[in-house]
C-alpha cells in the first residue's frame, strides 16, 4: 500500500528533476516514446507469449515457463505505457532475459511453496483406456440404440 503511495511522489519528482536538466519538450518525448515502446512489446510479445503457452499446452509440457515469460513482458509493456521515469526504468529492466529469469525464479519459489509442489500432470503412458460402441446401424428411436449395437 505504501508503494501505491510513494510511486506518483517519486515519479513526480523525478519528471521535475528531468524536465529541469533536458527540458520540457525532451521530457515530454522520452514520455511519449516509451508509451509507444510499451505498446509495441505488449502488442509483439503478448501474441509471442500466447503462442508459446499453446505450444507447450499442445505438446503436454507444463506452460508454467512460457506463461510467466508472456506475463513478465506484458508488465515490462505495461510499465513503459506509464508516465513516468521510474516504471519506464522498471519496464526496461524486464525487457533483459537475465531480470526475467531472476524474477521468475524468486516467484517460482514462492509460488511453489504455496502449492506444495503441485505438478503439472503428466500422463502415465499414451494409452487411454475407454469404453466404445460400434454403430452397425443409426439409431432407430431417439435416445435408444437399436439392437444392433455391441457395446466393447
Amino acid at each position: 500500500m505504501t508503494a501505491l503511495l510513494l510511486l506518483p511522489i517519486v515519479e513526480i519528482a523525478l519528471f521535475i528533476r528531468i524536465g529541469g536538466l533536458i527540458g520540457l519538450l525532451p521530457t515530454l518525448a522520452l514520455v511519449i516514446a516509451s508509451a509507444w515502446a510499451g505498446l509495441a512489446v505488449m502488442r509483439r510479445q503478448g501474441l509471442a507469449a500466447l503462442a508459446d503457452v499453446q505450444r507447450s499446452v499442445e505438446q503436454l509440457r507444463d506452460p508454467s515457463a512460457p506463461l510467466a515469460e508472456g506475463a513478465l513482458m506484458l508488465l515490462a509493456g505495461g510499465l513503459l505505457v506509464l508516465p513516468g521515469f521510474l516504471t519506464d526504468a522498471l519496464g526496461l529492466a524486464l525487457l533483459i532475459p537475465a531480470v526475467r529469469r531472476r524474477v521468475r525464479a524468486r516467484f517460482g519459489r514462492r509460488v511453489a511453496k504455496r502449492s506444495h509442489g503441485a505438478a503439472w500432470p503428466r500422463p502415465a503412458s499414451p494409452v487411454i483406456e475407454a469404453e466404445y460402441v460400434v454403430l452397425d446401424e443409426p439409431p432407430a428411436r431417439p435416445g435408444r440404440p437399436p439392437s444392433g449395437w455391441t457395446r466393447h
